[in-house]
This record gives C-alpha cells, structure tokens and sequence, in this order.
C-alpha cells in the first residue's frame, strides 16, 4: 500500500506531502515547497528511497524547494501539465513578489497530462488535470488506498483561489465536480494547505462546492 506523511513548510504552511510504497520504500515528495534540506532528511529517518518529485502546479508555495530537492537527490522531477509553464518560468519573480529568497526557473524533467499515471514502487497513482486554481493544475489519486493529492484544488472547508493570472473559477468547479466526486466519497485528500478531509464530506458542507450548492455531481 501507499504510506504517507505531510510536513507543512514555507511562511504559507504548505502540506509538502511524503508517498512511499510499503513494499519496496521507494518514495516521492510532492510538492516540496521549501525547506529541501529538511524534507530530504525526513526521508532518511523512515529509512525511504527517494526516486522523483511530483508537482500538483506551479505556484512558489509548491515548487520553490524542488529543483535544489532534486539536485540533492539526484532525482527528476514530474508534473505539472504544460499549461503552468509560464508559473515556473515566473518563479524569480514570484519569489520577489512575495519576499522570499531567490529561486531560479526550472522545467521539469516531464510534463504531465490528463489519464496518465505515475509509479511510486509498486503503487500506482491516476494523474488527473483540474484547471482553475491554475490551468495546467493536476491531482494524483491511489485508488487502492482511496487517497487523494489535490495541491490547491479543494481544501477543508473551501476551494482554490482563483483570481491568479489565467485561473477560473468555472474552470475549477467543473474540474471539482467531474474529476473529484466521481473518485468516491469515501476518499481521503491531501490538500495544499490545513487539514485533510473527505470528498463526501466536502459534499455535505462544504459552502462553495457542496451539493446543495451546486446540486449533486
């Protein structure tokens, strides 16, 4: 099965989320935000293999630590789609923007698209695109462990912002109701940023996606 650990890091506490396979110890992060030196000395302490970093987008709260991360580790890094090429390309200035250290562009070393998939070990995670938050956004579901990383797409209690350059909320709320729902009610996510949660209980009360919001999927 699919273990993992989520370690909130930058001034935005950020879920940098750790995925391992039970079987074989080899692991991912997912969208390593900053603190590479710490993240990758957490991996050590649960005795893991290290093989690539997955990114959900393109936002510095979500990749500022990955390229130094990957260098460390000698390790690729996955994701997001295409569409948020211009978020990476911007991360000098969104580092200036928000006042934190410098951090160079990068590309990863593989785009990622709508049905794919990614390995993890053993484990096998569905790769689906949820524009909105931003448009080339992706999420990655475990179907064994009904487990979800949504990065900024859903959170507990609300949605993703989407009043960022080439985000859209329509966007977003279809992506939510035709790409998350479906995965199950009794799914756990990971979200970008607070507490995990379920998508059926994001169904019942959640106040901007809700089904007696939006009526049901």
């Amino acid at each position: 099965m699919l273990g993992f650990v989520s370690i909130p890091v930058t001034a935005f506490e950020q879920n940098a989320t750790l995925i391992w396979c039970e079987d074989t110890r080899e692991a991912a992060w997912v969208d390593p935000g900053g603190s590479p030196e710490r993240l990758l000395e957490a991996v050590g302490e649960r005795g893991l293999d290290l093989r690539q970093i997955l990114l959900t987008h393109g936002h510095l709260d979500h990749v500022g630590g990955a390229r130094e991360l990957a260098d460390l580790a000698g390790v690729p890094i996955i994701g997001p789609a295409e569409a948020d090429r211009f978020w990476l390309d911007q991360l000098p200035k969104q580092a200036q923007m928000f006042g934190t250290a410098p951090v160079d562009a990068f590309l990863p070393d593989r785009w990622l698209r709508d049905g794919e998939q990614v390995q993890v070990g053993k484990q096998i995670l569905d790769v689906y695109l949820c524009p909105g938050h931003t448009p080339g956004h992706v999420i990655f579901h475990h179907a064994p462990s009904h487990l979800a990383l949504v990065g900024d797409v859903l959170f507990a209690g609300s949605i993703g912002r989407t009043d960022f350059p080439r985000g859209n909320h329509a966007d977003l709320l279809h992506a939510i109701q035709t790409k998350l729902w479906p995965l199950g009610d009794d799914t756990r996510f990971i979200p970008g940023h607070g507490p995990m949660s379920t998508f059926g209980a994001e169904r019942r009360h959640n106040p901007f996606v809700g089904d007696q919001v939006l009526g049901p999927a």
